[in-house]
């Protein structure tokens, strides 16, 4: 990667630092900010707003991806690239592959987060539990018509592969 490409990148991630930072103050969410740039724009931006909507999923990636694709008005963010205050956690980096941004750029790793109260390791660890052993009670329940949702899905005609 030559000098300049870098130096691009770190002025996009000291935005989403800066978010995060700002973020702190305004009493909204956690430490967290997230920028995605398009063609060297930036298209949107995101901060942590757990507190403030009282939803556990409004994690800065995640609102950056929200308002990145409703201004795209897609759900394929391929041509943009997402910068991150700290490296996402689960939940969020499903949604950035969900997205397929063409990269993710981040600051703070988990390790550090993890250093200021913000451990995901626990949710690393379920994953690899059966769902039997995990610590939310998961059960799969057997139903008759439960593939119907997805015959109905394959027989669409107009559907939009996602």
């Amino acid at each position: 990667m030559e000098q300049k490409e870098i130096q691009q990148h770190k002025k996009f991630l000291a935005m989403a630092v800066q978010l995060a930072q700002e973020n702190v103050g305004s009493g909204k969410g956690g430490p967290f900010g997230a920028v995605i740039v398009k063609d060297g724009q930036v298209l949107a931006t995101g901060t942590n707003q757990v507190l403030s909507t009282q939803d556990p999923t409004m994690h800065a990636e995640v609102s950056a991806i929200r308002n990145a694709c409703a201004k795209l008005k897609s759900f394929d963010l391929k041509d943009c690239v997402i910068y991150s205050s700290c490296e996402p956690c689960p939940m969020c980096l499903g949604a950035i592959y969900w997205a397929r941004p063409k990269a993710l750029y981040y600051a703070a790793d988990q390790h550090t987060a993890a250093r200021h109260g913000f451990d995901d390791k626990f949710i690393y660890d379920e994953f690899d539990l059966p769902p039997q052993e995990r610590k939310i009670k998961a059960v799969r329940l057997l139903l008759q018509e439960q593939e119907e949702p997805f015959k109905a899905w394959t027989a669409k005609e107009d559907k939009v592969q996602y």
